[in-house]
């Protein structure tokens, strides 16, 4: 039980982690997009696709390991 603690606490990282990196890249894909270069538009572009993906996944395991620890899953 507690190995699925330990996964619980990084899972519930990621998704902080995955949220802001969204929250930073769409940011600087649009509202920042004209003080930037287009390399770092198309890495900013990039990034969000690559941080949506992280929120999915990472809560995805927050649901399986709230799940293996009998904790109510919403």
């Amino acid at each position: 039980m507690w190995l699925y603690e330990k996964w619980l606490a990084r899972a519930n990282a990621g998704v902080l982690v995955s949220v802001l990196g969204l929250l930073v890249t769409i940011a600087l894909a649009y509202p920042l997009a004209a003080r930037l270069p287009m390399a770092i538009q198309v890495m900013a572009h990039m990034g969000t696709l690559i941080f949506a993906v992280g929120v999915k996944i990472a809560y995805v395991a927050r649901l399986a390991f709230l799940s293996k620890l009998g904790r109510p899953v919403h």
